[in-house]
């Protein structure tokens, strides 16, 4: 059986932090009330000239070293994202160009926050027909561009980053085991932005009433992300005839550390095989999947043989599990 198997890791952030104190000078809020809600501490923002591409590059070439592949041997760039650098061309093409992966076929792909885990699967379905060899999956996303800066329930929650990881063929025991797809698009007013599609064109009145910044529920959101996340983890495991116990790391989605805390409760795993970076970087939407793990795989927390489950929850609503043996 061929099935895909992550080569090579990678990933970027933008250099300016901006801390909670930072936060404290702009909106009515804290320290104290920002870690206390969310466990984040800090973010990155990218600068005025950074878009979803110089992002996407810096964690694609990063990710190709790691793999000792060349652009060229490329087929295939499927990118997460919600912030593309504009409606079209794709991002994709333009990581594309910039990479000079010539022989690449690219697109985009929105699922939000899911969106990297999305990407992973059609990435695998790809590899495991055997139409392609090698395959760069990006996740991305430059949420400071769509914050509203003045609404402190959202803009203490949002950051900016790149993940990246190269596939290739593997008939060993290794590699992405299965991927697991979820939507429920009767939620989807739980996490949107309203204005600047085709239902709500720019306009002064689009833009005065910041209605091309990220609305959401967040109370709402909290339950039923814990709920899916859960749900979804546990069908994965049974897909493959495991069970929690055998789980050495899981990398979700960096949301909220409450979240993340009470889907390794309901898992029963200890919150000590839970990658956590967003204490650093906030949520960085369909990037902090592939950030987090690129951290964990580099810092050498995840080795061969390890069963890591990878897990997300975003807009749509959209949820995802991939478990992968490194």
């Amino acid at each position: 059986m061929v099935r895909a198997k992550i080569i090579g890791t990678g990933s970027y952030v933008p250099a300016r932090r901006l801390t909670n104190a930072d936060l404290e000078k702009q909106v009515e809020t804290t320290d104290h009330w920002i870690v206390e809600r969310t466990g984040i501490r800090e973010r990155r923002i990218a600068a005025s000239n950074e878009a979803a591409s110089d992002l996407s590059v810096h964690a694609a070439r990063a990710a190709l070293h790691a793999a000792a592949v060349c652009p060229d041997e490329i087929d295939l760039i499927v990118l997460a994202t919600t912030t593309p650098d504009m409606w079209f061309p794709s991002t994709a093409c333009i990581v594309q160009e910039r990479l000079k992966a010539t022989s690449a076929a690219a697109f985009d792909l929105s699922a939000a926050c899911s969106g990297f885990v999305y990407a992973l699967s059609v990435g695998c379905q790809y590899i495991e027909s055997g139409t392609y060899r090698k395959i760069l999956v990006v996740g991305v996303d430059v949420m400071s561009r769509i914050i509203n800066w003045k609404d402190r329930k959202t803009c203490i929650l949002f950051g900016d980053g790149a993940g990246a990881v190269v596939l290739a063929p593997s008939t060993d025991a290794f590699g992405v085991l299965s991927t697991h797809l979820c939507a429920d698009g009767s939620l989807w007013e739980f996490i949107h932005v309203p204005g600047g599609g085709s239902a709500m064109p720019p306009s002064e009145q689009m833009l005065s009433g910041a209605l091309n910044t990220i609305h959401m529920k967040g109370s709402e959101t909290f339950k039923v992300a814990v709920r899916n996340m859960e749900k979804i983890a546990r069908e994965a495991l049974e897909a493959n005839g495991l069970s929690s116990t055998d789980i050495h790391w899981i990398v979700a989605h960096q949301a909220n550390l409450k979240i993340l805390r009470a889907v390794a409760d309901r898992l029963q795993v200890p919150v000590e095989k839970m990658v956590v970076n967003l204490d650093r970087y906030g949520n960085t939407s369909a990037a902090s999947v592939p950030l987090a793990l690129d951290e964990a795989v580099r810092d050498g927390r995840i080795q061969r043989g390890h069963l890591v489950l990878l897990l997300a929850f975003g807009g749509g609503l959209t949820w995802a599990a991939s478990a992968i043996r490194w």
